[in-house]
């Protein structure tokens, strides 16, 4: 079950009187982002702790996937047994090079390589799945690093171009748009009708709560038609599944495209890191490449199955942070600008998890505060990358959870938000909504000085 809107003050209505509004105040368990599950950590650490009801004897299970999270792996062949098989181009080295502190990337600074984020490549048409097709030479996503004796495939910088704008009020502000540059390319150029999107890495905790959260509530708030005639219209990705071997419902990645967390750890295994797995076998080196082709492999699969399910389980056990200053009068009245606004339209608020994970049972049935929907969103021109991703649309993203914003500084030292980080602040991000968004934009952007600061105070406190 979710809920759509805010739970709004009620009304007391005395015979013959008026309706007086009681004086806002936070839902019941508001603060607990994550059930009984969350934890109450406001430092660096927040994101990185397991849940706080996981039992004892599961503890070492999720602190071994984090080891296989967090340590690098390395070129075959290597007498680091179980950690070999790096590449032969990649990347990152490990899980915690792009998810620092279990948080979220941010683009490079000038001079700077790509080192949490990376860039995503197709050309038009769908490959034998329903994806994305890779490039010719290159494959689905632009690999800047490699081992010994391997080339690399290349590199990207970005630049940016500073857009001025300024509110109905007069206060003025300026949004940085980003244009990507390639260069070293190994094996020729790009082709023309290249179809390029940038990704950051997003936050990887409370990952094993959205799982949890039953595929039929999240269809029961889809209108792909917008049948409601509300001007937002969200709609499931439906990925390949290679576990069933058919389209599932997507709910991870910046588009909505991987259905579980299985899937997703496995494909950031081969895509990020180059280590294959069982689910998904093959060396990361497109056709052209013979040096990557040449190079030797660890054991087949890189990542056995103890590798790939504890760090699915480590996944699965990382909690949310609780929320701060759910009673403050300001947060108060920013949470009814963000409802009055519409942003929980697409930002749901909550929903109770199902049974659906037989391994961490702690999931189950706990009422959890992600602001999402999992669904499709046209957000507009400005943000789109133009490259489609199964079903979803170049100006179409998942709605990405809001809960633990207000901490991203606190974990990962920086402020950036959006698919590619363009935006330095909350602020930002919310200026660049358009599309289905538009509305909402609109809504910020004419509310006063003190209101604006209201509402970006209740998104601090998630």
């Amino acid at each position: 079950m979710c809920e759509r809107v805010a739970i709004v003050a009620t009304l007391v209505i005395g015979c013959g009187s008026e309706p007086e509004p009681q004086p806002l105040a936070a839902h019941e368990d508001e603060a607990l982002a994550g059930g009984d599950t969350t934890v109450f950590d406001d430092t660096r650490l927040a994101y990185a702790l397991h849940f706080r009801t996981l039992q004892a004897e599961k503890r070492g299970d999720h602190f071994v996937g984090n080891s296989f999270f967090n340590q690098n792996w390395v070129q075959a062949p290597s007498s680091t047994e179980g950690r070999d098989g790096l590449g032969p181009v990649f990347n990152a080295k490990s899980c915690s090079g792009c998810h620092f502190r279990d948080g979220r990337g941010r683009p490079p600074e000038p001079g700077e390589p790509m080192r949490s984020m990376l860039l995503r490549l197709s050309i038009p048409g769908r490959d034998a799945d329903g994806g994305p097709l890779p490039v010719p030479g290159y494959g689905g996503q632009l690999q800047p690093r490699a081992v010994l004796d391997v080339l690399p495939e290349g590199t990207a910088t970005v630049q940016y171009e500073e857009r001025a704008g300024s509110y109905p009020d007069g206060t003025a502000y300026s949004l940085r748009a980003p244009r990507y540059v390639f260069a070293d390319l190994a094996f020729g150029p790009m082709p023309d009708d290249l179809l390029v999107s940038p990704r950051v890495a997003p936050a990887v905790f409370g990952l094993g709560l959205l799982e949890s959260v039953e595929e039929a509530d999240i269809i029961a708030i889809a209108d792909p038609d917008d049948d409601d005639g509300d001007g937002i219209s969200g709609r499931p990705n439906w990925p390949y599944d290679p576990v069933s071997g058919a389209p599932a419902l997507g709910r991870f990645g910046w588009k909505a495209n991987q259905p579980g967390l299985l899937q997703q750890n496995t494909g950031a295994f081969k895509g990020d890191i180059g280590i294959t797995s069982a689910l998904r076998p093959g060396q990361n080196c497109a056709a052209p490449q013979a040096d990557c082709q040449a190079a030797p492999q660890g054991s087949q699969p890189e990542a056995g199955d103890k590798v790939i399910d504890r760090v699915t389980f480590y996944t699965r056990t990382l909690a949310p942070p609780a929320r701060r200053d759910v009673d403050d009068p300001e947060v108060l009245l920013g949470r009814e600008l963000f409802h009055k606004a519409d942003c929980s339209a697409c930002h749901v608020p909550s929903f109770t998890t199902g049974d659906l994970l037989p391994d961490v049972p702690q999931a189950a049935h706990q009422m959890i505060w992600p602001y999402t929907d999992f669904l499709l969103h046209d957000m507009g021109d400005g943000l789109s990358d133009g490259r489609p991703d199964y079903d979803a649309a170049g100006n179409e993203w998942r709605t990405p959870p809001l809960w633990g914003i207000g901490l991203l500084e606190t974990v990962n030292e920086h402020t950036t938000l959006l698919h590619d980080g363009r935006a330095r602040n909350v602020e930002e991000a919310i200026l660049w909504h358009a599309g289905e968004a538009a509305d909402s934009r609109i809504a910020f952007e004419s509310m006063d000085a003190e209101d604006r600061e209201r509402l970006l105070l209740f998104l601090d406190s998630l």
